[in-house]
């Protein structure tokens, strides 16, 4: 298995035919952004991508499991964020399909009001 940051390499050079895209790192793994818009992340080198109710039954079709986490107690959360296919890596036009849908579920998600500053 590569190291983290190869993989995150990896990730980014399949995505660049899909548009800019940049990396923060996050909570332990890494977020990946297109204009503002956190559309995919990287943990424990696996790649999940941003979905929603109308992406999520592409990737349930694909077996494709939901990002999850527990904290302190053992609760564990789950986020609108599922494995990136197979397909994903193995060919350019379904990296775009897949990268395009998860970009697309980020537009659709509520913003969160950004908090006035007060003087």
């Amino acid at each position: 298995m590569p190291s983290e940051n190869v993989f995150v390499e990896e990730v980014l050079d399949r995505l660049r035919e899909s548009g800019e895209s940049s990396v923060r790192k996050m909570f332990g793994g890494f977020g990946i952004f297109h204009d503002g818009l956190m559309f995919a992340l990287i943990a424990e080198n696996e790649l999940y991508l941003k979905a929603d109710t109308q992406s999520i039954p592409f990737f349930e079709a694909q077996d494709c499991s939901a990002f999850s986490y527990s904290k302190a107690g053992g609760k564990v959360y789950k986020m609108s964020y599922y494995q990136a296919p197979e397909s994903f890596f193995e060919d350019p036009e379904q990296t775009h399909l897949w990268t395009n849908r998860a970009q697309d579920a980020a537009l659709r998600a509520p913003r969160k009001p950004k908090k006035s500053k007060v003087k």
